[in-house]
């Protein structure tokens, strides 16, 4: 079993690493749009008040390349997922999520998956957590 922590991405909020192969798997933490200084992708300040808007399209993109990154350690590739779970906080984000995943994979040639709605995510400036296995022999 091997464990990576990739210093140039945000360090885990918790005991687990960035990536996790065993043997032939590849399985990939949950991961989010934050960037290494903590700041996330897809976070707009709209107005003088304070007014937030989250982007789903853009913290979509954010998470599936640090997934992309992640697997690039391994020799893997984005081909190489076998299984996505994506956690959303709204549902009616589910149109836009959709758009930026059809960037990434195809319906023909894509990985199983899932897509849940929960409550909140580790931080309020989230609105997308994907988790993700492939399978990539050594």
């Amino acid at each position: 079993m091997n464990n990576k922590l990739l210093k140039d991405k945000a360090t885990p909020r918790g005991a687990y690493p960035h990536i996790k192969r065993v043997g032939d798997f590849l399985f990939i933490s949950g991961t989010s749009s934050r960037l290494p200084d903590n700041s996330f992708a897809g976070v707009h300040q709209v107005d003088e008040m304070g007014t937030m808007h989250l982007d789903i399209e853009e913290q979509t993109r954010a998470v599936l390349n640090n997934i992309k990154d992640y697997l690039s350690t391994e020799g893997a590739s984005m081909a190489d997922v076998v299984d996505v779970t994506t956690f959303l906080v709204n549902m009616n984000d589910f149109g836009g999520y959709n758009k930026v995943y059809a960037e990434f994979f195809k319906a023909e040639t894509g990985p199983a998956r899932t897509t849940v709605a929960v409550h909140q995510l580790p931080h309020p400036n989230l609105v997308v957590e994907i988790k993700a296995m492939a399978y990539k022999p050594l």
